[in-house]
């Protein structure tokens, strides 16, 4: 299930309080600077930041690639866009 655009226009990292990445397909909020990923139980974002997880190397390099080819929207950004 996707998030409400809308909840994904506000979210921010509970961490660092700046923007994550929305992967739709993965069900996962990720956070490029921290290599944090946080899941998405239904439609319910778990932003606890006891609960988010480390990303490995293999991870990062391939949630990388998914946001270049457009496969993530940034969150907190008021407009919810797509990576270029």
């Amino acid at each position: 299930m996707a998030l409400d655009s809308l909840l994904v226009e506000v979210l921010a990292c509970p961490l660092d309080k700046q923007p994550l990445r929305y992967y739709a397909e993965l069900n996962l909020l990720y956070n490029p600077r921290l290599h944090k990923s946080f899941r998405i139980d239904g439609d319910i974002p778990v932003l606890i930041p006891t609960e988010a997880s480390d990303a490995d190397p293999a991870t990062v390099a391939d949630l990388e690639q998914r946001f270049s080819r457009g496969e993530a929207v940034e969150t907190g950004s008021g407009h919810g866009h797509k990576s270029k």
